[in-house]
């Protein structure tokens, strides 16, 4: 780090100042200050006022500063942030307030204090929330479309343009700086950090004694830590970058944090992760030790509750205030969170209160055009007496907000395991000899016709024989629907990840959004589905059902289910990527079901008279 270079952005950012202030500044002692600033008059850059014993930049100490002008500044704000739910089901956590203020409206205007300007904002999950920043900040937004399944060195790779031929702080939204500690300029790369006294599971770093970074090691104790803000000159920048695009490109990086990129160079193990770069030097960065209670990164709520008095019972959450109301508690006593799952549908965490643990279900956007939840309660309602769901505390038809209770040492059922099989089949014929009924039904063909509407055609364009493969949908409808088939409670989403196998022997089967009145063979018929079950096994788990006594009857329904199911799903499949979201092979695995078992039901002598209109 160039100390001539520092000597004079201390001078320049106090205008006038002493050489005890100098040596303070620069944490030097004041006879190595001496010899710098001793050349330093020698080579004309600064002066010296007798009278006063200040000294005061001059026009080449000016100069010599130019090279190290910031230049611009690059936030990444793309990641979810899930040790925050339920906080950020609705708000990035960069957008969070503390002490009134939004950390990365902070930040900003630290930045702009110091005269950066240019700012760049790399956004992801809800990115939309950030638009407002461009017009109150003139920042730039930059999008990662990779946001959802890869780490912060994508992130980076993305914002790679902005660092080129720039010197350029890299900033994290969710830092909270306490005194602003960002410059006109900089001269050197440097990387944030904190001191921790005992053991830590943060990156260390090791530094030769003029603060050059020489090593990272994943834990710790007693170290300097990462932390905090990062400067880019453009001369780390220069070599740093390729090292990272070639990491980007290698598969197996897709969840590396853009540091270890940084720690594989120092160490000298980038040739493990990406063999041509075995012998790439590292650039020079170096430590940028900071006091006590100067950089923030806030890991969960309940550090954030020490931090900020506010969010211990205030936290202007809807989830957190529905919780506390339900049971009767604080917030402050909410604790323990942890985010379960988060999609368009639903939105999930864990927490405990008293010790006790529970599941909050947050119906996520669009959620009033996929699923009733009016009619899931009134089955939840329905169906309470027979004890094979999970306990529900709470549940409201309107908004469609669930708590209920979590069962520790739980266990999902496994497809795989026919004994799981057994007594799963076990509880869906309980269920069906209920004699429980509910005011509405599940109906395939309304279904079907909703799913295709909300495709919008997009379905067409994917598959080349859709109208082929709907048409033989609507003469599996017809002939389902000339059947005087009984009609019970039907789970219709029996995946095995349903049903929860207790420590204690017990079972219950859980998310009854699609619940309602319907033949119940469709259960099965789902179940074989979602398990993705080859014909060997789907018969396998109708005999299991029926206990071996299958009539041809029920054996039409059960494949007539199979086709339709896999014909809905595979809709329902084509309108999630149609927005966004992306299911893998399941569109094809479920288009696929459509159109074998229907294949199968009209070349089976067995099924000819079943339904038709002969």
């Amino acid at each position: 780090m160039d100390r001539f270079g520092l000597l004079c952005r201390n001078i320049y950012e106090k205008k006038r100042v002493t050489q005890r202030e100098l040596a303070a500044a620069m944490d030097l002692s004041l006879g190595t200050c001496n010899h710098l600033i001793r050349d330093a008059l020698a080579d004309g850059l600064i002066a010296l006022d007798p009278q006063t014993g200040e000294y005061s930049l001059l026009k080449k100490g000016v100069e010599l500063l130019q090279k190290y002008r910031v230049n611009s500044a690059v936030i990444l704000a793309a990641g979810f942030g899930s040790r925050f739910v339920p906080l950020t089901f609705e708000t990035p956590k960069g957008l969070l307030e503390v002490f009134g203020e939004r950390m990365i409206e902070r930040q900003i205007s630290q930045l702009h204090e110091a005269g950066i300007m240019d700012i760049t904002i790399v956004v992801g999950y809800l990115k939309e929330k950030f638009e407002y920043l461009i017009d109150k900040f003139g920042v730039k937004l930059l999008y990662n479309p990779e946001y959802h399944n890869k780490n912060t060195l994508t992130t980076v790779y993305r914002a790679r343009d902005c660092f080129k031929g720039k010197n350029t702080y890299l900033l994290s939204s969710d830092n909270w700086i306490r005194e602003n500690m960002y410059h006109t300029y900089e001269c050197g790369a440097w990387y944030s950090s904190v001191y921790m006294e005992g053991a830590t599971s943060e990156w260390c770093l090791e530094a030769s004694k003029k603060g050059l970074l020489t090593g990272v090691a994943v834990g710790g104790s007693d170290s300097w830590v990462m932390y905090g803000p990062v400067y880019f000159s453009r001369e780390f920048s220069e070599e740093f970058f390729p090292v990272l695009e070639k990491y980007y490109e290698t598969p197996g990086t897709e969840q590396m944090y853009w540091e270890q990129v940084l720690a594989d160079l120092l160490n000298r193990t980038a040739g493990e992760h990406v063999p041509s770069m075995a012998k790439y030097p590292a650039p020079k960065m170096y430590i940028n030790r900071q006091p006590e209670n100067q950089v923030y990164e806030f890991e969960n709520l309940e550090e954030l509750r020490v931090f900020d008095e506010k969010y211990r019972n205030n936290s202007n959450n809807a989830a957190m205030e529905l919780v506390a109301e339900v049971l009767h508690i604080p917030e402050s006593e909410v604790t323990d969170l942890k985010c379960l799952k988060t999609g368009m549908t639903n939105k999930s965490f864990l927490f405990k209160a008293r010790e006790r643990s529970y599941i909050c279900r947050i119906p996520g956007p669009g959620t009033d055009l996929l699923i009733n939840r009016a009619q899931e309660k009134a089955v939840y309602d329905a169906i309470k007496s027979l004890g094979i769901s999970e306990h529900v505390i709470y549940m409201s038809g309107d908004t469609g907000y669930k708590i209920s209770e979590f069962y520790e040492g739980a266990r999902n059922g496994d497809p795989r395991s026919w004994q799981d099989v057994a007594r799963c089949m076990e509880l869906v014929h309980r269920l069906h000899n209920s004699g429980i009924q509910v005011d509405h039904s599940f109906d395939m063909r309304e279904r079907i016709d909703f799913y295709e509407s909300i495709c919008k055609g997009y379905e067409k364009n994917l598959f080349e024989d859709y109208d082929h493969v709907r048409g033989h949908m609507n003469t599996l409808l017809k002939r389902l629907g000339r059947l005087d088939r009984k009609k019970t409670l039907c789970h219709i989403d029996s995946v095995c990840d349903n049903f929860l196998f207790l420590p204690d022997g017990g079972i219950r089967l859980i998310d009854w959004e699609y619940a309602g009145m319907c033949d119940p063979m469709i259960d099965v018929s789902m179940a074989a589905i979602y398990s993705y079950y080859n014909e060997e096994e789907a018969e396998k788990l109708l005999a299991i059902y029926c206990s071996g006594n299958i009539s041809a009857e029920d054996r039409f329904v059960y494949y007539s289910y199979i086709a339709l199911g896999g014909f809905l799903w595979c809709l329902w499949a084509v309108y999630k990527s149609s927005i966004g979201e992306e299911f893998g092979e399941y569109t094809l695995i479920m288009y696929r079901y459509a159109k074998e078992y229907y294949k199968k039901i009209v070349t089976d002598p067995a099924f000819l008279l079943i339904g038709s209109d002969f």
